[in-house]
This record gives C-alpha cells, structure tokens and sequence, in this order.
C-alpha cells in the first residue's frame, strides 16, 4: 500500500468512521451502563493486546499500524467512559501525529531503496535528519509527552479513567498505564533501529539515500507543528471545564461526567504514573538496543522466549484460529452447499429436473400416437367409458368433493366434443 494512502487511512478514515459512529449514538449509549461497560473494556483490552503486538514487529509501517489500534483502543475506552468529547479530541490528535509517522516512515522506505524491514537499517539520522526530528516529534506525541499535543487528549483519558472509582474504570487505567510504558518502548526501539544504531542496510543504499523533495517536507513540518502546538492551543476549547463546544451534538448523562475528579481529585501518583511509565519505556528500549543489545537476543535464545515471540509476532494466533476454524471450515460448507445443495438437489429438482421431467412425459405422450386405426379406438373406448364413471361417481360414491371434480370435467370434456375437427 503507498504510504500516503496509509497516512490517510490509518490517521483519518479508518480510525474515524467507527468512532465517529459511536460518538453520535451517545444518546443511546448513555441509557445502557452494561453497553458502557463493554467498551470499556473492550477498548483497554483492544490497546493493550495492539501494544504487546507492537513491541515484536519488524516491519516499519506495521509497527505504527499496532501503534493506529492501540490508540484506537484508547478513544473506544474513552467512549466507554461517557468521555465522548475527549475521544473526539484524541481522534483530532491521533490524526496529526499518525499521519506525521506514517509520511515519515515512507520518506525513510523510499529514500532507503524501498526497505521496509527496521532490522536492515540504522544509522540514517546523519543522511535523513529532518525525518529523523519528525518522527521524533511524532513519537513523542504518541507518547504523550507533557505540553506536545498527544499529552492533552491520551493523559486525560487515563485520569478519566481511574476517576470513575469503579471496577471498569481501574481496569482501563491499568491497562492504558501499562499500554503507555509499551507504546514508548516500541516507538523508541523503532527510532533506535532506523535512525540510531549501526548501519545494517548494503553500502549502496546509504549512498542513495537522500531527504525527499519538498512534496513531502511540507506536509511533514505542518503535522510536525500540529503535534506539538494544538492540542496546548484548543485542549480547553474541546475538554475544557464547562465547555459548550460540542453543545447538544453529544449528550453525557450528569452522573457520568467525571472531568472534575480526574482534575482535583486524584492524587499526584496516579496522575504521573502513566507519564512516568513512558519515561520508563523510552529510556529502556534506548537503553537495550544501544548499551545491551545482546540481551534481547538472549532472551529469545531459550524455548519460552521463543514461545513468547511467536505468541506476539502472530498477532496472539488470531490468524491462526481465523485461518483453520473459520475460515477453512466456511470454504468446506462453501463446498458441501456447492456441490449437494447448489449442484445436487437444487438442480435436480429445480431446472435439470423439471427440464428432463417435461422432456420424458413429451416423450411417453409422443410414443401413443401409432398411427394404427385400433389403438386409437382403444383411447376412445377407454375415454368414453372414464367419462361414464365420472357422470356416475355419485352413484357409485357417494362425495360432495367429486361433485365440483365431476362437472368440471363434465365442461372440459364438452368442450373439447365441440371444438373436435370431426364436428366442425
């Protein structure tokens, strides 16, 4: 897929139609706390299962794709959570800084002879710089860094979250704490591997590889500044206390509003920790893959780690399931219904049937025209003597439903006297 098309789907169209969606049902959604409920949980769930995908990628643009889900999972939390305008606000965001690294990432794969694999490349901050210092932008406001435009909508929902003082809502702020950590980690392990570290690609990419043309170096400086100054700029004009932005274009139930507790009333841990968990992340994966590299390797040297990998590499084997339990068996009904159903019954009873059906009485009828004076006076004799019983069935059987049948047939056999040739 090019990578504009990426930027575009990932960043605006894919992520907003679904939530978009969600946001103007929030009159329907507000009147069901056991709907509310599930997204939430399912939203935390969703972010966290993209995040530990994430973190084993090693395609570029595969990795800010779990980064999309991950993130997406956050906004469908924060729906979850009555908080319809800060998922907005997060979609706004995510937008902007999406779209920042996914123009990045091609701005690095086709100035790096289309290589796509972070394990190929390293050392391209000294050829690509101004990419190097957008996607560094970006990431960090994937990251939620404090005053960059992603902190404003993602740090909030966390705190919305634990502000609900329920079971739901300490769920979601555990797992998008956690997610957090995860984030940072695999953004920075991505900017490690493709700008920071040794070079891994052949000699002859480097020597090719150059900034792109101003095409694309302007749209990447405009997102860069969206993602460092909006969300500081219009955070209050969307989530700001008493706010009538939105007016009546989504509707929160008064009990569910809890903005002020997220901002008064949580103590400072609980507010820091998620920022705290990205530091954690950030400065691990620099850490690993610049001072320790061999200990990543070593953990994947033994049977569990290698489980481990696969298990998150392979997207938690939901390809798998959906390849041999799903999938397959749907082809093999696909098959049965074709050949049994489609092929079989259908058309032995529907056109193949009928056809050969009405060819075969055609034929049967044709074999009693003999052309032999006696056989015919033998339908003749036998016609005449059906008529007979049928005027006298009465007499014989004693049934009102004969009735109806006999002077029926009665009419059909006079008419068919009159319009005879021997009589015209």
């Amino acid at each position: 897929m090019p990578t504009p098309v990426s930027a575009l789907i990932h960043a605006a169209t894919l992520v907003t139609a679904g939530l978009y969606l969600l946001l103007r049902s929030s009159p329907l959604l507000e009147y069901s706390s056991t709907t509310l409920l599930i997204i939430t949980l399912t939203g935390a769930t969703t972010a966290f299962f993209a995040a530990t995908c994430g973190l084993v990628q090693n395609d570029l643009k595969r990795i800010i794709a779990f980064s999309t889900i991950s993130q997406l999972g956050y906004m469908v939390m924060a729906i979850g959570l009555s908080q319809y305008n800060v998922a907005l606000m997060h979609v706004i965001n995510h937008a902007f800084f999406k779209a920042l690294l996914f123009l990045g990432a091609g701005a690095v794969i086709h100035s790096f002879s289309d290589q796509q694999d972070i394990r190929r490349l390293g050392g391209l901050i000294r050829f690509l710089p101004f990419t190097y210092t957008t996607m560094l932008v970006g990431s960090l406001s994937l990251l939620a860094t404090p005053w960059l435009t992603g902190f404003y909508s993602k740090d909030l929902i966390i705190e919305l979250a634990y502000g609900q003082y329920s079971f739901s809502g300490t769920y979601a702020y555990i797992l998008g704490s956690i997610t957090a950590g995860l984030t940072a980690f695999y953004s920075f392990r991505l900017i490690s591997l493709v700008f920071l570290t040794v070079p891994n690609g052949p000699k002859q990419a480097y020597l090719n590889t150059h900034e792109t043309n101003n095409k694309v170096i302007i749209p990447l400086f405009l997102l860069a500044l969206f993602s460092i100054f909006f969300g500081f700029i219009f955070s209050d004009l969307f989530v700001g206390m008493a706010s009538d932005f939105f007016s009546n274009a989504m509707f929160i139930k008064p009990n569910n509003i809890s903005l002020i507790e997220a901002e008064f009333s949580l103590p400072l841990i609980i507010k820091l920790l998620p920022a705290l968990l990205s530091l954690f992340g950030a400065s691990l994966a620099i850490f690993l893959y610049h001072k320790s590299p061999t200990f990543i390797i070593d953990l994947t040297n033994n049977l569990i780690g290698q489980k481990f990998y696969t298990f998150f590499n392979g997207k938690y084997l939901f390809d798998i399931i959906y390849n041999n339990y799903i999938i397959n068996k749907g082809l093999e009904l696909g098959y049965i219904i074709s050949k049994v159903l489609d092929r079989g019954i259908i058309e032995m009873v529907g056109p193949n049937g009928l056809s050969q059906t009405l060819t075969n009485t055609g034929k049967n009828i044709s074999k009693l025209d003999t052309g032999v004076i006696t056989t015919y006076s033998i339908y003749i004799t036998l016609s005449l003597l059906s008529l007979i019983f049928l005027i006298f069935a009465p007499i014989l059987i004693d049934t009102s439903l004969l009735n109806e049948i006999r002077l029926f047939i009665i009419y059909i056999a006079a008419l068919i006297i009159v319009l005879s040739p021997s009589n015209s």
